[in-house]
């Protein structure tokens, strides 16, 4: 019969495509991990790998057989956590993504409140982009991730636990002096500064502001919203920023403006996202709960 343990190395394998930093990973040495596949391979009837002095490749067979592992692995972690049920709440560690445009400004807020309260809980954050991190929650890599909605989530579901709107920055000598409200008709769409293409901030500002890429003709991207409000500063231009993020990019900088983008909103929604059979549901609750309450005494409007 495989091993549990031959299936993990083979996953490893397959992840890396190299041995010596497989067995890194699943911290073996790489002749202990070499003889176990070549034993999960005796037995199977098929070579998984295809492997030289250089490369190591999956064959057609070994691809079919890594998309069954990484299921059989999923059901075992889930069949594990099963255990935990009648464990004290967040008693047992978790792995969750964040994106960037959200993790330096929700984690700061929510984390101290979670720390406090649940001293011993081990959580891990891992920052990605949002594609990224809805393949490493349907492989199970991830408990769960932390997304701003609307996105593609194929099949996994939502649990939302924050609405926000969008606020216009501009510096003080360049916008309307007396202005709290703006329309995107009223911007100035060759003075506005977006996230680089791939950040679905991008995308979330163009559709509150109803605009489409090729309308912003401003000749500055960047993958900062730091790095936009200090452009900002320099008055080469304008951004959006969500609410969350308001008092540690724009507060500090007395010489900028922040100005609410007056579109119907929520102009994004921030939502934890999860398999459909993730078995920790109760955990899950709990924490979406602290987080929304340390927004809600947290975030003022600009």
């Amino acid at each position: 019969m495989i091993s549990i343990k031959q299936l993990n190395y083979a996953l490893a394998v397959a992840k890396t495509l190299h041995f010596k930093k497989a067995a890194e990973v699943c911290n073996v040495s790489q002749s202990a991990m070499s003889t176990a596949i070549n034993e999960m391979e005796k037995q199977l009837g098929f070579q998984v790998f295809e492997r030289n002095n250089k490369h190591v490749l999956l064959t057609r067979q070994g691809e079919l057989f890594v998309q069954k592992a990484k299921t059989i692995k999923l059901e075992l972690d889930e069949l594990h956590q099963l255990s935990m049920f009648n464990a004290e709440p967040l008693s047992s560690p978790m792995k969750v993504g964040v994106i960037p445009t959200i993790g330096p400004y929700l984690l700061p807020k929510v984390l101290p409140r979670v720390r406090a309260e649940y001293p011993e809980f081990k959580l891990t954050i891992v920052e990605e982009q949002s594609h990224v991190l809805v393949d490493m929650v349907r492989s199970g890599d991830l408990d769960a991730a932390i997304l701003a909605l609307p996105y593609q989530l194929d099949g996994l579901m939502a649990f939302e636990f924050w609405q926000e709107d969008f606020y216009w920055v501009c510096h003080k000598d360049e916008c309307p002096a007396k202005a709290q409200e703006i329309t995107s008709d009223e911007l100035e769409i060759d003075k506005l500064m977006l996230l680089k293409e791939g950040h679905c901030l991008k995308d979330h500002a163009l559709n509150a502001c109803k605009l489409t890429e090729k309308s912003s003709s401003a000749e500055f991207e960047s993958a900062s919203l730091y790095t936009l409000i200090q452009m900002v500063a320099g008055k080469l231009g304008t951004t959006l920023v969500p609410q969350m993020a308001i008092d540690q990019l724009v507060n500090k900088e007395s010489e900028l403006r922040v100005i609410h983008l007056n579109e119907p909103g929520p102009h994004r929604t921030i939502a934890f996202i999860i398999r459909p059979n993730y078995v920790r549901t109760d955990d899950l609750s709990l924490l979406q709960n602290l987080f929304k309450q340390e927004l809600n005494d947290e975030c003022a409007a600009g």
